[in-house]
């Protein structure tokens, strides 16, 4: 950890976060940077997933983003970003440090959950944005829905707590503003604990308006 700490402190080294501005996993670790306060730290370089000349897939073999390059080292993924970002700042505000197993446990279950509303919902409308109408599946479409759907029931009996704001509450915000950005699935209507959780969230929170995009 020395090491992270002495190349994060060091302003010659630079910290590069390749992403966009309309990332789901990207607005993660946009909005944990602003709530830890090291978005200063941060330089935003836009990637390109289907550029093959796009050096994202150099710093990332998988070629996804958001990738976080210190100096010259990469580390992916969004989650991964995000607890290098708490183990930088030292707060364990993002989740509970490794002496409370079962708590850590617990949230990075929790943030998987609120992640795969996000990678369901994306495999939707990619389905739809590259496939020609004859060639979409209806099979794969519910297959993710359902997906969508069985998480979103879990967090609308068990909400995040509104006064913590952790890996579990930052993933799953963004996971809802991408399906109100995106509509791959009605939330709202059939939510109405997640829809408050959400305005709560957006209220004690301002990272998340600012992250907000709502490019093409």
């Amino acid at each position: 950890m020395a090491d992270l700490h002495a190349l994060w402190t060091d302003p010659t080294v630079p910290v590069v976060l390749r992403s966009t501005k309309t990332s789901p996993f990207g607005r993660k670790v946009r909005i944990a940077a602003q709530v830890l306060g090291v978005d200063g730290r941060i330089t935003r370089l836009d990637a390109d997933t289907r550029n093959a000349t796009d050096d994202l897939r150099q710093q990332n073999p998988l070629g996804k983003m958001p990738c976080l390059l210190i100096g010259e080292e990469a580390f992916y993924d969004s989650g991964v970003i995000l607890e290098l970002l708490d183990l930088v700042v030292g707060s364990g505000q993002l989740l509970p440090p490794v002496s409370q197993p079962i708590g850590r446990l617990r949230t990075l279950t929790r943030a998987r959950l609120a992640d795969g509303i996000t990678e369901a919902s994306l495999l939707m409308v990619y389905e739809d944005r590259f496939r020609e109408r004859e060639q979409r599946s209806r099979i794969w479409l519910d297959h993710q829905r359902g997906k969508v759907e069985r998480a979103l029931a879990v967090f609308e009996a068990d909400p995040p707590d509104p006064e913590t704001t952790d890996l579990v509450s930052i993933g799953l915000a963004c996971a809802l503003g991408y399906l109100d950005w995106r509509k791959p699935v009605d939330w709202r209507s059939h939510h109405p604990r997640l829809v408050a959780w959400l305005k709560s969230f957006s209220a004690a929170v301002p990272a998340y308006d600012q992250t907000e995009s709502t490019a093409a």
